[in-house]
C-alpha cells in the first residue's frame, strides 16, 4: 500500500507510488495488535498535511477536553501543560486561553511552524527520552501531559513512555486518547489501519505498556471521537487510587475475545465482504449513469480506496476543506482533490464520505448540496446511503 498521507503533485502523477507492506499481528502474551512492518517516522511525519484545525468537530472536542481537564486538575497560570504531537496548536490554544502555560511538541516542521505562528510555543522534535531531557532543562516538569492520537504512531513506544515518566511532575497526570481496538473490530473500521498507526490498543495492552514504563493507569473513559476512542489517565505509581471502571473494562475485553487470537478470526472475512458490497454499490450507480464524488482526503480514506481498488473511474473527484491538500491527487487511486465548492458547481448525484467519523459535521456544512438533491454514502460499518431527516 502507498503511504496514506503521501499526496501526489499532478506534475509527478506518472511516477509510481512507493509501496510498503501493510499487515497487522496479534501478540497472545501482551495482547498488543501492531503492524508487522514499520516505515521510519521521519519519512512519515517530517512534512505533514494533516491540520487538526480544519475540523469543527475536532475543535469542539478539543475545547471540551481542555475545559474538563482544567476543572479536574484545577489548572491555573502557575501550572504547565505539555502536549505531545500537538499539531497546529488546536488543543493547546484553549489551555492558553484559560491562562495555563503551554508547550507543544510536534515533529512535522510545517505544522510546528503554523502552531508557532498562532502563538503556541512549540518544540519541533520527535518525543522520546532525549527530547524529554531537553524539554525538562528548558521548561521544567509538566503538571499535565496530553497526547491525542499519538500513542498509535510511535514505533518505540517504550522509550516514548519513559520520556513521559521523565517529564511528569510527582502528582502530575498524563492523559492520552487513541482509537479503541474494540471499536475497530466491532464496526469494521479497517480503514484506520495504515502505516502511521503502528499500534492498535485494547486497554489490557496499554496497561501492560504503562506498567513496563513504571507508570500506572488509574482511570479510563470511552470517547465517541474518531469512531470510538479511549481516554486514559496515567500517573506515577501510587499517586491516586485506581478507579473501578478500569477493572470493569479489562474484564469486558476478556469476555469479548480481545485477549485471544480467535477473537480476530472473522475480521478479515467481514472486511472482504464490505469491500465487495461497496464496489457493487458504486458500480451499480455508475451503470445507472449516476455521477459519484467523495468528500474528504483523510489518511483512512486512502486505505479504503486502495484496498477496494477504487479509482477515478468510479469516483470522479473528492473535495477537502484543507487548502494544503487541494490541487493534489490521492495516493494510489489518483483521485483529484478540489475545494468543497466543487460539489455545488458539478452536483454529483452521490458523495462518498471518506472521513465517516465527521459525517454529521460534513452534512451540516453541505445543506445546499442536500437541498438540491445530492445524497451521501457512508462506507463504514457497512456501505449505505445516509438517511437525512
Amino acid at each position: 500500500m502507498p503511504l496514506a498521507n503521501s499526496y501526489v503533485n499532478p506534475a509527478t502523477a506518472e511516477r509510481a507510488d512507493r509501496a510498503f507492506p501493510l499487515a497487522t499481528a496479534f501478540c497472545s502474551k501482551c495482547y498488543l495488535v501492531q503492524l508487522t512492518y514499520d516505515v521510519p517516522p521521519p519519512e512519515l511525519f517530517s512534512e505533514y498535511l494533516y491540520f487538526s484545525s480544519y475540523s469543527e468537530t475536532l475543535l469542539a472536542h478539543a475545547r471540551s477536553m481542555a475545559e474538563e481537564l482544567s476543572r479536574q486538575f484545577k489548572l491555573s497560570d502557575q501550572d504547565f501543560v505539555m502536549e505531545i504531537a500537538s499539531n497546529d496548536g488546536y488543543l493547546l490554544q484553549y489551555f492558553k486561553q484559560f491562562g495555563t502555560r503551554v508547550l507543544g511538541v510536534e515533529p512535522a516542521r510545517n505544522i510546528a511552524a503554523e502552531a508557532i505562528r498562532r502563538g503556541i510555543p512549540t518544540v519541533c522534535d520527535f518525543f522520546g527520552e532525549i527530547a524529554a531531557n531537553n524539554i525538562i532543562l528548558e521548561n521544567g516538569l509538566a503538571d499535565v501531559i496530553v497526547g491525542n492520537n499519538v500513542l498509535a504512531h510511535v514505533p518505540d513506544i517504550n522509550a516514548f513512555l519513559a520520556g513521559v515518566r521523565q517529564c511528569l511532575k510527582p502528582g502530575g497526570a498524563a492523559i492520552f486518547e487513541f482509537p479503541y481496538l474494540r471499536s475497530l473490530i466491532d464496526k469494521i473500521e479497517f480503514d484506520t489501519i495504515y502505516h502511521e498507526h503502528v499500534f492498535y490498543y485494547s486497554l489490557n495492552a496499554i496497561i501492560n505498556l504503562t506498567r513496563r514504563a513504571k507508570l500506572e493507569l488509574w482511570d479510563v473513559s470511552f470517547q465517541p471521537v474518531h469512531g470510538g476512542s479511549l481516554r486514559i489517565f496515567v500517573q506515577h505509581q501510587g499517586t491516586r487510587s485506581v478507579e473501578p471502571g478500569v477493572s470493569e473494562m479489562l474484564r469486558e475485553e476478556e469476555r469479548s475475545g480481545l485477549l485471544e487470537a480467535r477473537g480476530y478470526s472473522s475480521f478479515g472475512n467481514r472486511v472482504m465482504a464490505l469491500r465487495e458490497e461497496l464496489l457493487a454499490m458504486l458500480k451499480a450507480l455508475r451503470r445507472q449513469g449516476k455521477r459519484v464524488a467523495a468528500y474528504g482526503a483523510p489518511a483512512k480514506g486512502n486505505t479504503l480506496l486502495n484496498y477496494c481498488g477504487i479509482s477515478a473511474e468510479l469516483i470522479e473527484f473528492t473535495v477537502d476543506r484543507s487548502p494544503h491538500k487541494q490541487g493534489l491527487l490521492l495516493p494510489g487511486s489518483r483521485i483529484p482533490i478540489g475545494a468543497p465548492e466543487r460539489l455545488l458547481e458539478e452536483m454529483p448525484d452521490y458523495v462518498l464520505v471518506l472521513p465517516w467519523n465527521l459525517a454529521e459535521e460534513i452534512v451540516a456544512q453541505q445543506q445546499t448540496y442536500v437541498e438540491r438533491g445530492g445524497k451521501f454514502l457512508l462506507p463504514i460499518p457497512e456501505p449505505h446511503i445516509l438517511s437525512i431527516n
